[in-house]
C-alpha cells in the first residue's frame, strides 16, 4: 500500500477515508518526527482502533494518554500495558530524533521544514481469522521504505535508503517486524477491541438531505450524525454506482463524536424525465442496510432567497433638496423602476425594465397612474400626521 506522508493530515488519510463493506478490524500506529516547525510536536504517535485514536503522546507529555472511555479503564487495570506504551514512546521518540537528523545529512539538508514519518499496524478478520500487516516510512511527502510482511524484504523507491534495505534484510529486521506485525499487533488489537466493542461497535444512522444553492448548481447529498466513520455516500444511475459528474468530500468530525459525509451529483445534463432514476446511497461498512435518497427536487432544500417585489414610498417636509415624494419597486433587492415629485413619468433603472417599458406602453401607464395617485395621498396624510402630532415646522 502506499502512504501520503503528509504530516497535517496524518489522521485524516487514516481515519476519514472511505473503508469497503468488507473491512476487517484495524490497529494503526502513526508516528512522525519534524523539524523547523514552530508550535508543533516535534515528536507524535497515535494509536488507532478501528479508525479511532485510541491512545496519544508526544515529546511535550510524560505518559501516554488515552483518548476513549474505554481506553481510560485499560489503562486503570492494565498498569503493564501502560508501561509498554510509555516505553515504545520515549524509544520511538529517540529514535526518531537522530533518524531525522540523518535523513536531513542524506539528503544536504541543513534548514527547513522536514517531516519523517513511520505507519504500522494490521488488519484482523475476525468472521474468517484472516489477517495482515504492514509498515511504512517516508520523508517530506514522498515514500522512503517500505516491509513486504509476504516475502519478508524491505522495498526502496529511494537511493538515499538502500543501504538500510540491505542492512535490514540481513540483520534481523525482517523477523523481528513478521512478529510485531502478526503477533503483537494482533493480540493488541483483539485487547483493545474486547474493552472498546460497546463503543466501537455502536450504530449511529445518518440524517440524509439533498441540498442545492441554486437552482442550475450541483445537487449535494449531505449525510450527518452517523457513527462509526467507517460508511460511503455515492450516487447511482439506475442501481449502478455513477463515477462521472460526482464529487465526493471527505469524511469529517462532527462536535459531538458522529461523522458526516458530502457527495456531489452534477444535473446540468440529466432531464427532467430522468431525476428519478437517481439516487443517493449512504451505507456503513460491514452493514447491508442502506439508506436510499431518490432525487426529488421536492426534497431538495436550498439557501436560496424566495424572488421579491418590494414598493418603496416616502414623502417628506422640511428637507431641503430632497424630494418631496419618491417612491421606488424593487425586484430581488434591485431598484427597477422609480418616480419622484420632479418627474412627469416613472423612470426605468435597469436595461431590461427599459425594455419593458417599450414593449408594455399600458403597465408604464399604471405606474404613472400609482405614483401620481400615491403623490396626492401621501402629501395630504403627511399634513394631517402634523397637525395629530402638533407639529407646524422641522423634518
Amino acid at each position: 500500500m502506499t502512504v501520503k506522508f503528509l504530516f497535517y493530515s496524518i489522521l485524516e488519510l487514516l481515519l476519514w477515508n472511505c473503508f469497503s463493506p468488507t473491512e476487517p478490524h484495524s490497529l494503526w500506529y502513526i508516528l512522525s518526527a519534524t523539524t523547523g516547525i514552530s508550535d508543533f510536536p516535534e515528536f507524535l504517535a497515535s494509536a488507532v482502533v478501528d479508525g479511532v485514536v485510541v491512545a496519544y503522546c508526544d515529546n511535550s507529555l510524560k505518559d501516554t494518554k488515552p483518548k476513549t472511555h474505554w481506553m481510560s479503564k485499560l489503562f486503570e487495570e492494565d498498569p503493564q500495558h501502560v508501561q509498554w506504551l510509555n516505553n515504545k514512546c520515549l524509544l520511538n521518540r529517540l529514535d526518531f530524533k537522530a533518524t531525522i537528523i540523518t535523513l536531513k545529512q542524506r539528503f544536504n539538508q541543513s534548514e527547513g521544514v522536514h517531516i519523517f514519518q513511520r505507519t504500522n499496524g494490521c488488519f484482523w478478520d475476525d468472521e474468517t481469522g484472516e489477517f495482515d500487516g504492514f509498515n511504512e516510512y517516508g520523508y517530506d511527502g514522498d515514500d522512503l521504505i517500505r516491509f513486504d510482511l509476504k516475502t519478508l524484504t524491505w522495498i526502496s523507491p529511494r537511493h538515499q535508503t538502500v543501504i538500510n534495505k540491505h542492512n535490514w534484510d540481513s540483520d534481523g529486521s525482517s523477523l523481528f517486524w513478521k512478529y510485531a506485525l502478526t503477533e503483537d499487533c494482533i493480540h493488541f488489537l483483539k485487547l483493545y477491541l474486547n474493552y472498546g466493542k460497546s463503543s466501537l461497535q455502536t450504530t449511529v444512522h445518518p440524517s440524509v438531505s439533498l441540498l442545492q444553492k441554486t437552482p442550475s448548481s450541483v445537487v449535494t447529498c449531505h449525510a450527518t450524525g452517523f457513527y462509526p466513520e467507517r460508511a460511503t455516500v455515492f450516487w447511482r444511475k439506475d442501481g449502478q454506482e455513477l463515477y462521472e459528474g460526482v464529487e465526493k468530500g471527505e469524511i469529517l468530525p462532527n462536535n459531538d463524536g458522529t461523522f458526516q459525509m458530502s457527495v456531489d451529483l452534477n444535473i446540468s445534463s440529466v432531464t427532467a424525465e430522468d431525476w428519478r432514476r437517481y439516487d443517493c446511497i449512504f451505507l456503513f461498512a460491514g452493514l447491508k442496510d442502506i439508506i436510499t435518497t431518490r432525487l426529488d427536487r421536492t426534497m431538495i432544500r436550498t439557501n436560496q432567497e424566495p424572488h421579491s417585489l418590494w414598493y418603496i414610498l416616502s414623502a417628506t417636509t422640511g428637507i431641503s433638496d430632497f424630494p418631496e415624494f419618491l417612491a421606488s419597486a424593487v425586484v430581488d433587492g434591485v431598484v427597477v423602476a422609480y418616480c419622484d415629485n420632479s418627474l412627469k413619468d416613472t423612470k426605468p433603472k435597469t436595461h431590461w425594465m427599459s425594455k419593458l417599458f417599450e414593449e408594455d406602453p399600458q403597465h408604464v401607464q399604471w405606474l404613472n397612474n400609482k405614483c401620481l395617485l400615491n403623490r396626492l395621498d401621501f402629501k395630504a396624510t403627511i399634513i394631517t400626521l402634523k397637525q395629530r402630532f402638533n407639529q407646524s415646522e422641522g423634518k
